[in-house]
């Protein structure tokens, strides 16, 4: 068998362990699934009238497309905690302890995980937004082609988040270390343009909010789904993708390799 067609091999078995797993245990994900709806529903029916009056005078419906897009994307950076934790199972519980004695292709074990957190973000971005489109959020203006890019979007920013993730999950002590550990990326989401322009932030505060991965990405996928215009944002987040999806591989990949003390 070639090199190829084993790491092909191995890590598809390691992709059905890790969706069985998912699959089992599914109280992680739903439990991370839940921060970016309730924030959703908090958002849009008890501070709606609030922020849209505070946002030009726009109407809630306004402000459900304003705030959705930037909630799916959150949705990726909760959803990916749940494999920073997995991963950190793995490596306290000795399984990775018997892969390694095993003639597979060792990198296959971590591009199960990822694959496999991949595939999960993309259910919960669609569980999410169609809660959006429950509460009225609508995508009229986008084409087909721009709702494709939207969607290769989510897919690379879920990529990129799933190997920093990886590599948190495997510099953890223990999973709760992992959870911890994984947090910004929940809480950048928080200080990104996802409920208020950056213009409308202070002044102090704009370059916090602008000078992070999630802003650009989620003016990216907002322009998109509504057919507004993108400006410099679409190069910035597909650059922000790249460069942390790098570094989480290089990161994880190095971390993987070194031999347990």
């Amino acid at each position: 068998m070639s090199t190829l067609s084993l790491a092909v091999r191995d890590s598809s078995t390691m992709l059905r362990r890790n969706l069985l797993h998912a699959r089992r245990y599914p109280s992680l994900t739903l439990n991370l699934l839940l921060t970016p709806v309730m924030l959703l529903l908090l958002f849009v029916y008890i501070f709606g009238d609030v922020m849209s009056a505070g946002m030009g005078g726009a109407d809630r419906a306004a402000y459900v497309a304003y705030l959705v897009p930037g909630l799916l994307l959150m949705t990726i950076g909760s959803t990916v905690i749940g494999t920073a934790v997995s991963v950190s199972n793995d490596m306290s519980e000795g399984i990775i302890a018997r892969f390694r004695t095993m003639a597979i292709h060792r990198p296959s074990v971590l591009v199960g995980h990822v694959v496999g957190s991949v595939l999960q973000s993309v259910a919960s971005v669609v569980l999410v937004g169609a809660v959006g489109v429950a509460i009225g959020f609508r995508s009229t203006d986008a084409t087909a082609l721009e709702w494709l890019a939207a969607f290769g979007l989510l897919v690379l920013f879920a990529t990129a988040l799933t190997w920093i993730a990886v590599g948190m999950g495997l510099v953890s002590p223990n999973a709760e270390a992992a959870s911890n550990n994984a947090l910004p990326l929940i809480f950048l989401p928080l200080i990104s343009s996802t409920f208020v322009p950056v213009a409308q932030m202070p002044g102090w505060f704009q370059p916090i909010a602008e000078y992070q991965p999630f802003t650009p990405a989620i003016e990216t996928l907002r322009g998109l789904l509504l057919g507004t215009e993108i400006g410099h944002n679409g190069w910035l987040a597909v650059a922000w993708c790249a460069g942390l999806a790098v570094l989480g591989y290089v990161w994880s990949t190095r971390t993987f390799a070194k031999d347990p003390k």
